[in-house]
């Protein structure tokens, strides 16, 4: 029996000090089997305390985002991207718990251009835990620990995690984005924190897509879009490095893959040629 997973929780308020609360498993849903035991019983899981403040986050936190904190388990891997089980988004966040316990997950980066091949970016909701109004790359999150997410074959799982976050994030219908049309490019691997409490330590899957889609934006996750050309995104990288603006910063997962790939990759979106670039085999420890 896995002993990491949770489905329903109590939450009790220690009677010495009310400002502390504890998330208690009680049953998976009965219909519910784990994607890989195939087991549905009971699982127990210790976490440690959890503030009020540390729910609400001071303000920042709204309940949409909590929400998701403690719903969403995502996809633990190693280094080698090997699946070792799952842990909650709070977790997988809290940079406590990635230095202490090394937590790295799954995750993927989407690059959307439209016909004219320009990239359409996003600014991150204000309400983000991590690195909230950046700008960064079309849509980025994680496959969750689920079946339909889990499949590796052909990078199945990765693709369709990523058409279910580009409707929840921009509206995006799945007809527009066929997971057949998505190009997996590469995977890096990487650790940014972003305010002390909070970061990342993502495998990525890199995700190249060619279309003319719809859409409308979630508010509760972004704050603005636009399309930029390759001479805009670059006047983009020049103002958020000169740091004269303040609204103007970029996510560290966006600017390694500007530093490290993305100009000679919009050649092949340009070209056509976006499965010659393709290498799902390198790891880049970036």
């Amino acid at each position: 029996m896995s002993a990491s997973r949770i489905y329903i929780v109590s939450l009790r308020v220690d009677d010495s000090d009310p400002s502390l609360i504890y998330m208690l498993p009680i049953y998976p849903s009965p219909s519910y089997l784990d994607p890989i035991s195939g087991d549905n019983s009971p699982v127990f899981r210790v976490f440690s305390a959890v503030t009020m403040a540390d729910l609400n986050d001071d303000g920042i936190m709204d309940a949409v985002q909590r929400r998701l904190m403690f719903e969403d388990e995502c996809i633990l891997v190693d280094e080698n991207d090997r699946v070792l089980g799952h842990d909650t988004k709070y977790n997988c966040h809290l940079m406590e718990k990635i230095e202490a316990e090394n937590l790295l997950h799954r995750a993927f980066s989407v690059f959307l251009f439209n016909s004219k091949y320009e990239l359409l970016l996003q600014q991150r909701s204000k309400t983000k835990v991590t690195f909230p109004l950046v700008w960064t790359n079309t849509c980025c999150s994680h496959p969750l620990y689920r079946e339909s997410e889990l499949i590796e074959e052909n990078v199945l799982g990765v693709r369709n995690a990523a058409q279910r976050k580009l409707l929840d994030e921009l509206g995006v219908v799945a007809e527009d984005v066929p997971v057949n049309e998505f190009t997996p490019l590469g995977r890096m691997l990487y650790k940014a924190p972003s305010d002390g409490k909070w970061g990342e330590h993502e495998l990525d899957y890199l995700l190249f897509i060619v279309r003319d889609v719809k859409l409308q934006p979630n508010p509760d996750e972004v704050a603005d879009i636009k399309y930029v050309s390759r001479e805009e995104l670059k006047e983009l990288v020049k103002k958020a490095d000169a740091g004269d603006d303040e609204a103007v910063k970029l996510s560290p997962w966006f600017r390694l893959v500007v530093d490290n790939f993305l100009m000679k990759w919009w050649d092949h979106v340009e070209n056509g040629t976006l499965t010659e670039a393709a290498d799902m085999k390198t790891i880049h420890k970036l």
